[in-house]
């Protein structure tokens, strides 16, 4: 189906749902719209030419940073629910919208084991991190949150905000936690939450879980999970032992933060933050006078650091895991599957091509980095911007990042020739389930791209 005929379908679709939606509120008095006129379309025309500045992250051949398209039906279920504009914030704001937002939050707990949880939806990973590193220090005052230097940023900075201590923990050259770093801190007794990333936002490494549990055997220490990429990925069924091993032992955390605006088809913003133990809502509890809880059943807003919260973000993610259940070998995880597929692929062409050096980690989920063939570091991280931008010129849309040179032990720039620790790669994130029927048109244009720059050079 073309683009145009899709969009033609999706507006069908979303007008006859509209029009059931309108039935029943039919017996209210009629209340008349203030008329738009002309302008609202002149205004939403400039709208759209507007949003021509944006690369087009919705295409197979962006394939750069982690931007995936809502799926339709979950950008229908928003669209539909802005008619009311609900707010889970409490039940009085919107009782249907918070109904479902406990079933989607359910269906996120039930992928880790966790039939029994406290969970959210939230505006995304960092309030979902922010909010469990806020229990985390309720039940650990004063202790230290440590973390992987690769993990995000905002682990150091919530830590701040929180005014509790933070501890970098060194990585390996996989980009993971070093786990003999990481017991040198803990028999220091300082420690009170390990945050181990599953799916890191450099290059998707994923922490060993499971060997950081086992720790727990003997030291003391809240074991928190930022899974906000990658916590999709298991449900895969083609991961390597280790990844697997890791995922699987998420059940096993305190909490847990995944994002459904990232694998899980559903517009920006919406995060999740899971806690396994349901008491820790004794924390939330407040009885202030001037909200609108009417009702005496438990309502987000109970449970929630953030008051309003957009009901509509629930009815997408509700209805997309009605059309895509989270079932192993199921339509969804099958996606999460070809994008594993496809990373793993495009490092076998690129380890083909002598003009790319590539580090030692393979992709664990679905993300690619590479470096660029030079005789000094400065020279390889000059022509990876070169091929950036080639590349764009080409209508191919990757990304750059700045990573640790030793991630590239297996290829030896000369001493003197290596300026700094990091380099300038190149990065793709291939988590469109489209991307893998056009990798073949992706690769053509990296590999035309590199040879115009290296071709300039000569």
């Amino acid at each position: 189906m073309t683009a145009r005929k899709a969009t033609e379908e999706f507006l069908r679709q979303l007008e006859a749902a509209q029009q059931i939606l309108e039935a029943g509120f039919e017996h209210l008095p009629t209340a008349e719209d203030e008329p738009s006129g002309e302008g609202q379309a002149r205004v939403l025309a400039e709208v759209a030419k507007r949003l021509h500045d944006n690369d087009p992250y919705q295409h197979p051949l962006y394939a750069g940073q982690m931007l995936k398209p809502p799926h339709p039906i979950a950008r229908a279920a928003y669209a539909l629910a802005m008619s009311l504009n609900p707010n889970n914030h409490a039940l009085d704001g919107g009782r249907a919208s918070s109904a479902m937002e406990l079933e989607a939050v359910d269906a996120l707990a039930t992928m880790f084991g966790w039939p029994h949880h406290l969970g959210h939806l939230t505006s995304g990973g960092t309030f979902a991190n922010l909010e469990a590193l806020w229990v985390a220090g309720r039940l650990r005052p004063g202790q230290a949150i440590a973390a992987s230097d690769q993990a995000h940023y905002t682990h150091s900075r919530i830590s701040g905000v929180l005014g509790l201590p933070f501890i970098p923990i060194a990585s390996d050259e996989r980009g993971r936690m070093d786990l003999g770093a990481l017991e040198e801190v803990l028999a220091r007794g300082r420690v009170g939450t390990v945050v181990a990333t599953l799916g890191t936002t450099a290059i998707g490494a994923l922490d060993p879980l499971d060997q950081i549990l086992a720790l727990r055997s003997r030291y003391d220490f809240r074991v928190h999970v930022d899974a906000a990429y990658g916590g999709y990925f298991t449900l895969a069924a083609n991961l390597e032992r280790e990844a697997r091993a890791a995922l699987d032992a998420a059940g096993a955390v305190d909490s847990l933060v995944i994002d459904p605006h990232k694998h899980g088809l559903q517009p920006y913003g919406c995060g999740c933050v899971l806690f396994r133990d349901p008491s820790v809502g004794r924390f939330y509890k407040h009885d202030s006078p001037y909200t609108y809880f009417t009702s005496k059943e438990l309502h987000l807003g109970e449970i929630s650091l953030e008051c309003s919260r957009p009901g509509a973000s629930a009815v997408a993610l509700w209805a997309t895991q009605k059309l895509l259940p989270y079932e192993r070998g199921g339509a969804f995880a099958r996606g999460l599957e070809r994008g594993h597929e496809t990373a793993l692929e495009l490092r076998a062409r690129l380890s083909q091509d002598d003009r790319f050096v590539l580090p030692i980690a393979q992709p664990e989920l679905d993300i690619v980095f590479w470096a660029v063939a030079g005789t000094t570091t400065a020279e390889s991280s000059s022509r990876a911007r070169a091929i950036f931008e080639e590349a764009r010129s080409r209508d191919l849309y990757l990304a750059l990042a700045e990573l640790p040179v030793r991630y590239f032990a297996g290829f030896s720039w000369p001493v003197e020739a290596t300026q700094g620790t990091h380099i300038t790669c190149l990065r793709s994130v291939l988590m469109k389930c489209e991307h893998r029927a056009w990798l073949d048109e992706i690769w053509s244009r990296l590999r035309a791209a590199s040879s115009a720059v290296f071709s300039a050079e000569t």
